[in-house]
């Protein structure tokens, strides 16, 4: 059994990478020519301004007394240059904006194992193709472009990266070393021949990055007073910049500005989903060859933000992130970005019709490269006889677009030049996005059909090895032909043939070959689906279709629940009418009123604001008083109870209360000290992490006794989420907690009332280390209510919080007790032990459930997982890569979620059982406690 759920963990990782390779490879291709008009290039040099986390409406809107937080670049919009939105695209990380604001392609969502700080592939950019690049700003972002370019010419200058400090005092200070170091720089090139040179070349970019208001976004929100002053701040910089460069350059109106962002900001301070506060971000440009404000009457767009912004008499002119690259590239004269799959937004050049039709075909010719490049690259590694070619562009075709433009652009008839050349360009981004997903289907019907037998085949040990339901039926076991293992060994060999001969990566082999030994083990046992069938036949038809439509149905409520949270509320107030459906309510009306009671409790909780609320200490506060009542309340209780109550038990008890006493303090004193800005007292943070280490190990020193070590388990993992938490989900786990205890009291009584074995005290029941009671009996259809209620309690320990399926609902306030320096890693490690430790309290009391049941706990894990399974094989047909982005990240996320879930209940389950069942000893001989 240990090989199975070892080869079911490798499975579902292979399940789990497939949507990577499936929707999110990457797009980039080699082996392009450079393409670049040889028409002279309105600018000589280029500075770009990236503010890190700017939301457009946030730089737009005025404040409440009618003036502009950004008045010098307000003052651009309506008198020097051209603005816009700059829509990105998920994630909306800072890696994968600036790869798409700087290369103009959009990177694949499989960088983030890199921690966006890393490009598995080479690409190239515009820094890449200037003749000279300086930038300012943070270590992360200058670093990754500065890495593999052709030549050194790229200068990069950063600060220390303990610098970006949430908790510091004042985080502004990360926009104000930037302009203090362009200063300094351009002050000491006066007395630099060299460098003074250099700077007067062309072809040359300065690139400056504001970190101040990502900083200050995710330590205050963007609707703060910090992150309001800090965008006054970065105005202002940008102003001094802007003159200083006219001041050294002697005014010579060569030198073009480009301010955007890229990504925006949820209002709870977060980014990283497809969200318009994340996805929508300013754009404003000025100077050389840019054209001046324009004003209109009317503007049609399917928002409000003109009339909010007062904004509508003056043109706007929307862009997608990627477009910004070849704009860059145009305005002083550098090839395109050779990844670029930008198309080149004329409406912001301001130059001869010339420049624009000749910008275009180049952009054209560009972006059909890569187009030729990516469908040479399949050809050659497809069958000939079943290679499909993108028919709409056909070579052809190709020529004939690009003669007719060149013969327009001769003629004079730049208008029809610049609209063959927008065609071609969608054509061969359409081509792109079509060889980029040439194996989708194929592999897609690979991976389902593993998931189906796989799913299969877990559903068949279930009822061959845990139930009784095919027992009688079968007279006798036939010998195994040879003739299928055979036949699967040469299907194995044809697939592995068939892969070789067209060049496959060797993830190919895994999708395709994983179905073979899947549906081998499926059919190995006919016998066992002869006899279920034999016995689904004999039983009642109306029972059969009112049991399938009641798991089908509570099948949809879990999937419903990742796009609606109140399904889970409707499903706990189903919960709580059990014991009327049951009868339980006749026999233990003491239990069920406890059912009852904390099942409409935890109802409560999805209905809550999801992540993005403020914090509110006062209930942390209320969640440790609470805890520290029921301690008071337990250790009494055992002190009455008990003969004798050791004092290493009473000494444990007391050293976990004092671990929640300070873990409130540090709560209560953190918060307070981020506050009036004097950053996380080292004392808290050395709390914080002792509090951390200790949970995994006080729970071990408790007694084995069912109620004990559960009480154990709660005190120590409430301490740590007490750090963790920053509102009402601090109140979460001891709901939970309590109505988990309610469930292995109902689960006893459910038992009883069934027959199967005598009521046993649950005060006098131990955890047992590797327990195996299968012989006391086999599943029955309650242990699939059982396995049901698992699987909708673990996801009501994930949405019951006010985390919502996206990557966005994951706060990074929640760690500042534990470090408030920026580390993607840590901070994320942290902030999934905070989700996973509300199903820890699922699973350990599952572990009780299946004690008090007497059932093995391998045959209801086994169902858990099928039902797991099923769920994710809903989310993996839903999942999409058109629409909005909104849509596709939420998609994304929903598949995401649900196959790491069923993953990580392997591990749970070990922990689980780790955290019940194993017993340290200090010192002495332990206290033991018999049944």
């Amino acid at each position: 059994m240990l090989l199975f759920f070892i080869l079911g963990l490798l499975v579902h990782f292979v399940f789990f990478a497939s949507i990577f390779d499936i929707y999110f490879t990457s797009p980039l291709v080699h082996g392009m020519t450079p393409q670049f008009t040889s028409l002279p290039p309105p600018a000589r040099r280029l500075v770009l301004f990236v503010a890190d986390g700017l939301r457009a409406d946030a730089l737009y809107e005025l404040d409440e007394n009618g003036n502009s937080r950004a008045p010098f670049i307000r003052n651009i919009i309506m008198h020097e240059g051209s603005w816009g939105i700059s829509h990105t695209r998920v994630p909306t990380e800072s890696r994968p904006g600036h790869v798409a604001l700087i290369a103009g392609f959009y990177e694949d969502v499989s960088a983030v194992a890199k921690g966006w700080k890393e490009n598995p592939v080479e690409f190239d950019s515009l820094l890449n193709e200037s003749k000279y690049t300086w930038s300012w700003g943070s270590p992360d972002i200058l670093s990754m472009f500065a890495k593999d370019v052709s030549g050194d010419h790229v200068f990069i200058h950063a600060y220390d990266a303990d610098d970006e400090d949430f908790g510091a005092q004042d985080v502004t200070k990360l926009d104000t070393w930037v302009f203090d170091n362009v200063k300094e720089f351009f002050h000491a090139a006066r007395n630099n021949q060299s460098l003074f040179s250099k700077l007067n070349e062309e072809k040359i970019v300065f690139f400056l990055h504001l970190l101040g208001l990502d900083t200050n976004g995710h330590a205050h929100r963007p609707s703060s007073r910090e992150y309001k002053d800090n965008i006054k701040i970065v105005d202002e910089g940008v102003k001094e910049i802007v003159s200083m460069f006219k001041d050294f350059y002697g005014n010579d109106g060569k030198t073009a500005f480009v301010f955007t962002a890229d990504h925006g900001m949820t209002d709870w301070g977060v980014h990283g989903a497809g969200h318009p506060s994340e996805t929508l971000t300013p754009f404003v440009t000025w100077g050389a060859g840019i054209k001046y404000p324009q004003k209109v009457s009317a503007q049609r767009f399917n928002d409000a933000f003109l009339k909010e912004w007062k904004l509508e008499t003056w043109k706007r002119q929307d862009i997608h992130q990627a477009d910004v690259a070849p704009l860059m590239a145009s305005l002083i004269g550098v090839p395109f970005p050779l990844n670029s799959v930008g198309i080149l937004p004329l409406g912001y050049l301001n130059n001869t019709d010339l420049f624009k039709a000749e910008s275009m075909f180049t952009n054209a010719l560009q972006v059909l490269e890569q187009f030729k490049v990516k469908m040479t690259q399949k050809k050659e590694v497809t069958l000939s006889f079943l290679f499909k070619p993108f028919k709409l562009l056909s070579e052809s075709k190709q020529l004939n677009i690009l003669r007719k433009a060149r013969s327009y652009i001769k003629q004079r008839k730049y208008d029809e030049a610049v609209s063959l050349c927008k065609e071609l360009i969608h054509l061969a981004l359409r081509g792109l996005s079509y060889y980029h997903t040439y194996d989708r289907f194929f592999l897609g019907i690979t991976v389902v059909l593993g998931f189906v037998g796989w799913t299969s085949y877990a559903s068949l040990l279930i009822i061959k090895s845990h139930s009784s339901l095919t027992r009688g039926v079968s007279k006798e076991v036939k010998k195994t032909s040879l003739l299928l293992p055979y036949g699967f060994v040469a299907i194995g060999v044809l697939v592995v043939f068939f892969l070789l001969i067209q060049a496959c990566p060797w993830t190919y082999y895994v999708y395709c070959l994983l179905p073979v030994p899947t549906w081998y083990a499926v059919l190995r046992e006919f016998q066992v689906i002869q006899d279920l069938v034999a016995s689904l036949l004999r039983f009642p038809p109306r029972h059969f279709v009112g049991y399938l439509l009641v798991f089908t149905l509570g099948i949809e409520v879990l999937v419903l629940s990742f796009f609606y949270r109140c399904m889970l509320t409707a499903g706990l107030i189903a919960f709580a009418g059990w014991p009327f459906i049951t009868q339980l309510w006749t026999r233990a009306k003491s239990t069920s009123l406890s059912w009852i009671f904390f099942s409409l409790l935890l109802a409560a909780f999805p209905l809550m604001p999801v992540v993005g609320r403020e914090p509110d200490i006062s209930l942390v506060m209320s969640a440790g008083l609470l805890l520290l009542l029921l301690s008071l309340f337990v250790v009494t209780s055992l002190t009455k109870r008990k003969d004798s109550f050791v004092n290493e038990e009473l000494f444990l008890h007391l050293l976990q209360m004092l671990s929640t006493v300070l873990s409130m303090y540090v709560v209560y004193s953190t918060h307070n000290s981020l506050l009036k800005k004097q950053g996380l007292p080292r004392i808290n943070q050395i709390i914080s992490w002792i509090t951390l280490a200790s949970s995994f190990v006080l729970p071990l020193l408790s007694p084995t006794v069912l109620l004990e070590r559960l009480f154990s388990i709660l005190l120590s993992l409430m301490s740590t989420y007490l750090l963790l938490s920053r509102g009402y989900e601090a109140l979460f786990p001891l709901v939970l907690s309590c109505l988990m205890l309610a469930w292995i009291h109902m689960e006893q009584e459910t038992l009883q009332q069934s027959g199967v074995s005598c009521k046993q005290k649950v005060n006098g029941i131990q955890f047992i280390y590797n327990t195996d009671i299968t012989q006391f009996r086999q599943l029955c259809l309650d242990d699939i209510r059982r396995a049901f209620f698992l699987v909708f309690f673990l996801v009501t320990a994930f949405f019951g919080t006010g985390n919502i399926a996206s990557i966005n609902s994951f706060d990074l306030t929640s760690v500042y007790c534990f470090l408030t320096v920026f580390s993607p890693f840590m901070m994320g490690a942290l902030m999934m032990w905070k989700i996973l430790i509300p199903f820890v309290l699922v699973m350990c009391a599952f572990e009780a459930v299946q004690l008090t049941t007497r059932l093995s706990s391998k045959s209801l894990f086994l169902m858990v997982l099928v039902i797991s399974d099923i769920m994710a094989l809903h989310f993996f047909f839903l999942v999409r890569d058109y629409g909005s982005w909104l849509d596709i990240g939420t998609s994304i996320s929903h598949y995401v979620i649900v196959m790491s879930m069923t993953m990580v209940l392997v591990f749970l389950n070990g922990l689980a059982q780790l955290l019940t069942t194993k017993k340290l000893k200090l010192c002495g001989k332990p206290k033991s406690h018999l049944i």
